[in-house]
């Protein structure tokens, strides 16, 4: 089924570049594999659920329902959520030389509708989730992502505890933090690991380009209001270095750091807590990017020009996975990839906006990036890989014994990045330990955490009906 221009994700991102193609006169389809758009940035409860002040809870509403109508509302845009893309795949037949199959259906379920797409211009809008270093205990019921928690606050209205602290790095741990509190959980601590001259530094050069981005000042200014009004205390040069309890979350411990993300001795103090949530940077969804045949850099992003076109002719990227710059950043990546992909020039307004918040990314990179020093809180049973329970002592003992030199050999003989997950959540974090044990600068892509063929796991039943003679061509 001829596609036009197909958007890969409904997030802020997609939705942009959705409207920015349709603007160009194309035929759009936007696929997601959520039963709602937004993404996870305006995760929100179904029409026939949501709050009488919808509006409140989420930054930027206004626009999302404005995007959000244009793709729903437009006839020339199909709108396709419940929608995996599991695959990306070569095909002279298709007008961009790519085949997009998906599988359409309730998760987990079987008899999933599969079908082939052959798009004339793909836009990548996959984004990234969040990545959590491991610590003691960070196995434990009760420890969450940032981006869970606030996915339970907004989605589902669920405070994920009573006594809850976010730690972690970043801008990213304002907005968790915030949304806990409005869910009815008390913060009894932001811990930010960076210190407080780092972070200074990273935002203080030129600083009156910020004056441009008025909208994240106005932002910042309202997660300060809630701090102040829930006598929310932030730290910095602090981080969880470890959780305790025995059936789930009962307390955790909080360390000072130095400059370098080290434990300072004799710092270390018991808080009691039933939630942790925990963020310290985003891994960028590069899968499906990775299957298409992008080119990533050295910092594992999607490589793009000034049209965010990627090295793939007629494959365009936006949003998180050309780097991690916040929501005004992927609207405006995504506008002029939308653009772009439908043939258009893209809005002098949307590149302006671009060159504002890809300087807020540089200063957030700056500011609050991950430091070394966090291995030191690791001891040889903390646990690296949930999903195989492979403990960091392990992990180094087995790639020390083998001597193994490439990712695959070393995933195979530890097992760390093998179960269920797939390597999402512990993938870059194996990838640095094991570069560690090998003295290697980098793994290539090919054999990387984030090549995965097969995207999103498929039922074996549901590939074998790809084909039959009943299935439905579109």
């Amino acid at each position: 089924m001829t596609a036009g221009v197909l958007v890969i994700g409904a997030g802020p991102a997609g939705l942009a570049a959705a409207v920015a193609a349709l603007d160009g006169g194309r035929r759009v389809t936007v696929v997601d594999g959520a039963d709602l758009t937004g993404g996870q940035y305006w995760r929100h409860l179904p029409d026939e659920r949501r709050g009488r002040h919808e509006s409140r809870l989420h930054h930027g509403w206004s626009r999302y329902t404005q995007l959000h109508d244009r793709v729903s509302r437009d006839s020339a845009c199909e709108l396709r959520l419940g929608a995996s893309v599991w695959a990306i795949e070569p095909d002279d037949d298709s007008p961009s030389g790519l085949a997009v199959e998906l599988a359409e259906g309730a998760i987990d379920a079987a008899g999933a509708r599969m079908a082939r797409l052959a798009p004339e211009a793909i836009v990548l809008a996959t984004g990234a989730h969040d990545r959590t270093l491991p610590f003691p205990g960070w196995q434990l019921p009760g420890v969450f992502t940032g981006g869970a928690a606030q996915a339970l606050a907004k989605g589902e209205r669920v405070r994920v505890g009573e006594r809850v602290v976010v730690a972690g790095a970043g801008p990213f741990l304002l907005p968790v933090a915030t949304s806990v509190a409005e869910a009815g959980g008390r913060v009894v601590a932001v811990a930010e690991a960076n210190p407080l001259g780092r972070i200074v530094r990273g935002w203080s050069p030129r600083p009156w380009r910020l004056l441009r981005a008025s909208s994240k000042l106005v932002e910042l200014t309202g997660y300060l209001a809630v701090f102040a009004r829930r006598r929310i205390p932030y730290r910095t040069r602090t981080a969880v270095v470890a959780a305790h309890g025995r059936d789930r979350v009962e307390a955790v411990t909080l360390a000072r750091l130095d400059a370098e993300w080290r434990v300072v001795p004799g710092t270390e103090r018991r808080v009691p807590a039933d939630a942790v949530c925990v963020s310290h940077d985003f891994t960028p969804r590069l899968e499906l990017a990775i299957a298409a045949g992008c080119t990533i850099d050295a910092r594992r992003f999607v490589v793009v020009d000034e049209r965010q076109s990627t090295t793939v002719p007629n494959v365009y990227a936006a949003g998180e996975i050309t780097g991690i710059g916040g929501v005004d950043l992927a609207l405006a990546e995504g506008a002029i990839a939308g653009a772009a992909a439908a043939g258009a020039e893209p809005d002098p307004a949307a590149l302006r906006r671009r060159a504002v918040f890809a300087d807020v990314a540089a200063r957030i990179r700056a500011a609050h990036g991950i430091r070394p020093g966090w291995r030191h809180w690791l001891h040889e049973d903390t646990l690296v890989c949930r999903c195989e329970e492979v403990g960091y002592g392990r992990l180094c003992a087995t790639a020390a014994a083998t001597e193994g030199g490439g990712l695959r050999s070393l995933k195979l003989t530890t097992r760390a990045g093998l179960g269920i997950c797939q390597g999402r959540i512990c993938g870059r974090t194996v990838e640095e330990l094991l570069l560690d044990e090998s003295g290697a600068d980098r793994f290539p892509d090919s054999v990387g955490t984030d090549r995965r063929p097969i995207a999103a796991p498929q039922r074996l039943g549901d590939l074998a009906s790809i084909g039959a003679d009943d299935q439905d061509p579109s």
